[in-house]
């Protein structure tokens, strides 16, 4: 089963938005764990919110995994194009918002979904 690493200010609304979406296993952590367990190979995905989506929600993350595995959603309306590109690239980071938690989680699960079911 797909394993989320969920980190940030936001981090149990998005554990639970995960939750109900089902189908993937949910840790909620700290960026620097969340670093500590991608680089092992421990989890898929980290997820991590910050309050203004410019990058603090993944600071850790681009300082130890690079900046070719992480992706901030930014402010802009995020897309499934934009998440499954993202995924297809590698990206294995994501970053946004905690006022995009509705609207960005339920995108990126589906095309974690369909990137391990496709």
């Amino acid at each position: 089963m797909t394993k989320i690493l969920v980190g940030g200010v936001g981090k149990a609304d998005v554990a639970e938005r995960l939750e109900e979406i089902g189908g993937v296993e949910v840790v909620v952590t700290n960026d620097m764990d969340a670093a500590t367990r991608l680089m092992a190979g421990q989890a898929d995905y980290y997820i991590g919110t910050c309050h203004t989506g410019a990058g603090g929600s993944l600071g850790v993350l681009v300082g130890l995994l690079g900046t070719a595995r992480c992706f901030t959603f930014g402010r802009g309306q995020a897309t499934a194009a934009e998440a499954a590109a993202a995924l297809a690239e590698g990206r294995v980071a994501f970053g946004f918002s905690i006022d995009q938690i509705d609207q960005v989680v339920p995108i990126l699960a589906a095309a974690i979904h369909d990137r391990r079911d496709g």
